[in-house]
Order: C-alpha cells, then structure tokens, then sequence
C-alpha cells in the first residue's frame, strides 16, 4: 500500500489515500476527491511520507499467527501466513441474517426457462449500444470511447441487479463504474436475498470475526 495525499485547490488539509484504491479518479477527465468530492489536480498527487513511516514503524498482530508485524508488510505477510488461509477456508457459508424482501426463485430443470433468468455476465455499452461485453470490457470500453461523454446513462450492470433501478441514469457514469464495479458481483453477491439482507450478513460475519 502506498499512501499519497490529493489536495484540492478549496481544501486547507490534503486527504490521505492508498495509492491504488486513488487510482479509479485518476482516469476520469475532472476527478473528484472520493473523501471531500472537492475537485483536485492529478498532478499535485504527492506522497505521503509521514504516513509512510508510520506503517513503517507501528507493529500489529497477524489474526492468524499472531506475529507481530509493521503495518506496511502486513498485507504481504497475510496473503502467505497458513493460518490466516486455514481460517479462510474455514469461514462459515454466507446465510442471510434477516428475513428478505426479495421473493427467492424456486424452479427445477424441467419448469424452469432460462429466458426468465436475468443476463448478468455480458452488457451493452449504454452510450453506443456495443453489445455482448463482460464487466471489464465494458469498463475499458467506456473509459477508451466514452471519456469526454456529457450524457447521463442507466448503469446496465447494476439495472441487471435484483435491487437495481432501470430508469435511474448516473450523473458520472465513468466515476460510478471506476468506483463501484472493481469485482464481479458473481463473485461475492448472493441474488436470491436484498441489499439490506446482504449488507446485515457482512456485518455479522466481520463481528464475528473479531
């Protein structure tokens, strides 16, 4: 992780970033500071030494095996410590913790029809109308053709979502797809419960882990 500080020309302090996690604002045509939403100047970017030698010097224990380690490595040493994976593998099946909104599916091979399933692997480009692009393509797509684009466009990969809104239009589209779609949802969204069942559930997994 490297820290950095983004100052905008109205703020008096800098905010304090990762460097990575600042990276999605840094590729849009006016950024906007994600703490203060203040515009800033990429330029002025600058490393945030102080920070940097805090990571350096403050010592945590590693969850797993208990290590003492400096902030700055804690990252690296986590990905390889055994314990904190045979914890991982370990991690209870993600259940819902409240009753949900959301009507859950029930078919079987024979009744149900595919065409009553959602499409939520490709989407269509909603400036264009590019067709058949996975979530990564369409976001390079948009940032390659899409860049200076003024108009306001329905998000199709969250209008394809159980609580997504078709008729809601993004005032920053580019923005909202460099901040909001960085993984796949398939990946860590179970769609038979609600965002409120699945924001409860997070919660109480991450209580339960300390």
């Amino acid at each position: 992780m490297r820290p950095v500080l983004a100052t905008s020309p109205q703020a008096h302090v800098p905010c304090r970033f990762c460097g990575e996690c600042l990276q999605p604002c840094l590729q849009v045509p006016s950024p906007l500071c994600p703490l203060c939403r203040l515009p800033f100047d990429p330029k002025k970017v600058d490393k945030a030494a102080h920070v940097e030698k805090q990571l350096s010097s403050y010592k945590a224990p590693c969850r797993g095996c208990h290590k003492k380690v400096t902030l700055a490595k804690m990252r690296v040493h986590i990905s390889s410590c055994l314990k904190v994976q045979e914890q991982m593998a370990n991690c209870p099946k993600f259940v819902p913790v409240v009753p949900t909104s959301q009507p859950i599916p029930s078919c079987s091979l024979s009744s149900c029809s595919t065409s009553n399933i959602p499409n939520r692997s490709t989407f269509a480009c909603p400036y264009c109308g590019a067709r058949n692009l996975d979530q990564q393509e369409l976001v390079k797509h948009c940032v390659e053709s899409h860049r200076s684009d003024p108009h306001r466009v329905v998000c199709p990969i969250c209008s394809a979502m159980p609580w997504g809104d078709p008729s809601y239009k993004s005032a920053n589209f580019l923005q909202h797809l460099l901040h909001r779609h960085k993984f796949s949802y398939d990946t860590f969204v179970d769609y038979s419960i609600d965002e409120e069942a699945a924001f409860q559930a997070a919660l109480a997994l991450s209580l339960s882990e300390n």
